[in-house]
């Protein structure tokens, strides 16, 4: 079977990702800007935070 991990590095870059995209859609929440941005930038967010969420960190070894 195979089995799916991330190491540290990825997970950071991930999360990095994630925060990123949502100071990106509080922003353009604030300015009321184009409803497409605000879809880009949340399912984006979303899906790092779900990653980052439900795929296991590797032990580092």
């Amino acid at each position: 079977m195979i089995t799916i991990t991330l190491a540290p590095w990825s997970a950071t870059l991930i999360f990095v990702i994630a925060c990123l995209a949502g100071y990106k859609y509080r922003r353009v929440w604030k300015a009321e800007g184009p409803t497409w941005q605000l879809w880009i930038s949340g399912l984006i967010a979303a899906s790092c935070l779900l990653v980052l969420g439900f795929v296991p960190l590797s032990t580092g070894s």
